[in-house]
């Protein structure tokens, strides 16, 4: 499957029916963006994706789909993985962790948190929710289905679009800038993103 097949078939369905108006009409680019298909390096944790799915079966009702969030890997790799589980291909972008996760600014993620003004990244498996527009524009809503981020309701982390991650502030800066514990994405891929997501799927956030 080419990559333009593989984009347009993954903003069909659900996920393109929920998109607000102006995110589903907005045009689809390939800068920073990667597509893979054999020698993953996510392997281990898409495994443990694949075993919260089955724990969580009943809480997520869309099986074709997974995204990982690989922080093993530093924020200025392509480390937020949506994973075709039937073809086995893989759309691969940029993603940021919380504040409170990397208190020195260094690029890498320190530790977790689910503490309520912590402004750290979670761990865990999360079911994908609805599309809303907020103070960030369109964004994701996000339920956490672990002890380890069952706060994520509460703590309003999300999936958006920030100026913060884009390839740009990467050649500046050598790494992202960091969100409150949300999974910001660059801009231009954020519409890519919730297509291929949509409500009801899960998102898988670790180090292995």
């Amino acid at each position: 499957m080419d990559r333009r097949t593989f984009s347009k078939f993954a903003l069909t369905g659900m996920g393109l029916a929920c998109l607000p108006g102006p995110v589903a009409r907005a045009s689809i680019g390939g800068a920073g963006m990667s597509f893979s298909g054999q020698g993953k390096p996510y392997e281990r944790l898409l495994e443990r994706a694949k075993a919260a799915l089955a724990q969580h079966a009943r809480s997520i009702p869309l099986h074709d789909r997974v995204a990982l969030a690989d922080f093993n890997a530093a924020s200025n790799e392509h480390r937020f993985h949506i994973v075709d589980l039937v073809s086995g291909r893989a759309m691969s972008c940029l993603v940021a962790h919380g504040r409170g996760s990397d208190p020195g600014h260094s690029g890498w993620l320190h530790r977790f948190s689910n503490e309520p003004g912590s402004l750290a990244t979670s761990s865990g498996a999360y079911r994908t929710a609805e599309i809303y527009h907020g103070m960030h524009g369109a964004a994701m809503r996000l339920n956490g289905l672990d002890p380890q981020n069952y706060n994520a309701e509460s703590r309003a982390i999300v999936v958006h679009g920030a100026d913060y991650v884009s390839e740009n502030h990467i050649a500046t800066w050598g790494k992202l800038g960091r969100s409150e514990g949300c999974f910001a994405v660059a801009r231009h891929i954020l519409p890519e993103v919730l297509g291929m997501l949509g409500p009801g799927r899960l998102i898988y956030a670790d180090k292995v």
